[in-house]
């Protein structure tokens, strides 16, 4: 599949806007309208999934497996970081135990010892819980016929919102997977559809739709709302929909930087929050200014994402979709 520039331009600014988001929390600030970038980043993941099995045949074994290989040796390698930081006392707030390392690792969502709240052991390593959730759901539409698996998900994931929306389970896992959240992948799934269909708004209605999603989150920030994801799920899918009619009438080009943002934008994600903890600390050790410390947090997140990226997520996947992985693995699965 070509490089679709702007949903790639897209990932930068959500991952930048969560940069910004965990900066300015770890000062005592707020930049809400940072938390949207979930939002947008779980439309998208539901795009690329609907095109990418659109374009490349693929088995629901062979996809999950991809998706493994892209998503958990990073994050794996995250947290350990996080466990041996905080078994040396580097995070003295966060609290261990191995029933919890384990779901974290397994994308089992499971209460912190910490807070209590439904988190991995890596805070933002909710988002992955969701997303292989997605996956694991994808992969079984991968079982049907291309004409019953759009109905196939629209079915499953409304069954699960209908089922927190009626009885409100109140276990770990049941609690987070049927939340409304969760229809923004189908929202980005039906966004796909209307694109390789090209049913998709030309140039003036793709501007209207980016503008009123930038002037809805703008909105809500500025009136000091609640970044629910019943309003900022919409206003996510209004925004990737524009820019992909943008992109399909031609208006929207090539920008290095942005584009390589958008590739990095996992690592970015990942990682970022490591560096703003120890800008911060050190920003209030010298006495810094809380703008300028949201400011060197941020870059610092960014940077260190990207450097990630180059040294740990690239290298990661050259070795993880090699031939001779792929045979070990192959050689070594029990008959």
């Amino acid at each position: 599949m070509k490089t679709l520039y702007g949903i790639q331009y897209l990932r930068a600014f959500a991952a930048l806007a969560v940069v910004v988001f965990h900066a300015a929390e770890r000062t005592g600030e707020h930049f809400a309208i940072g938390a949207a970038g979930v939002d947008v980043f779980f439309v998208i993941s539901g795009f690329i999934m609907w095109v990418i099995s659109d374009r490349r045949p693929m088995t629901p074994q062979g996809f999950l497996l991809d998706r493994i290989r892209r998503i958990a040796p990073s994050y794996w390698l995250v947290t350990g970081v996080m466990i041996a930081g905080a078994v040396v006392g580097l995070f003295p707030n966060l609290k261990l135990t191995g029933a919890h390392i384990l779901a974290s690792l397994l994308f089992i969502p499971a209460p912190s010892p910490s807070t209590g709240d439904i988190w991995p052991v890596l805070v933002q390593g909710w988002t992955l819980n969701f997303e292989m959730f997605f996956y694991v759901l994808f992969a079984g539409a991968l079982f049907l016929p291309r004409r019953w698996r759009l109905l196939y998900l629209t079915a499953i994931f409304g069954g699960f919102f209908l089922i927190g929306l009626l009885f409100e389970p109140a276990s770990p896992v049941l609690k987070t997977f049927t939340r409304p959240i969760i229809l923004e992948f189908l929202g980005g799934v039906f966004i796909a559809e209307l694109w390789i269909k090209r049913w998709i708004a030309g140039t003036s209605l793709g501007l209207a739709c980016v503008g009123a999603s930038l002037s809805g989150f703008a909105t809500i920030f500025l009136i000091g709302a609640d970044f629910d994801e019943t309003i900022c799920g919409p206003l996510a899918m209004a925004l990737v929909y524009g820019m992909v009619s943008l992109e399909t009438d031609g208006s929207i080009g090539r920008v290095p930087l942005l584009t390589y943002l958008g590739d990095a934008s996992y690592s970015i994600y990942l990682w970022h929050t490591l560096a703003i903890s120890v800008i911060v600390k050190a920003a209030g050790m010298i006495g810094l200014s809380t703008t300028s410390t949201i400011a060197l947090a941020a870059v610092g997140g960014t940077v260190l994402g990207a450097a990630a990226y180059e040294l740990v997520e690239k290298p990661l996947r050259k070795v993880l979709s090699s031939d001779l992985f792929k045979q070990n693995v192959v050689e070594r699965r029990p008959s």
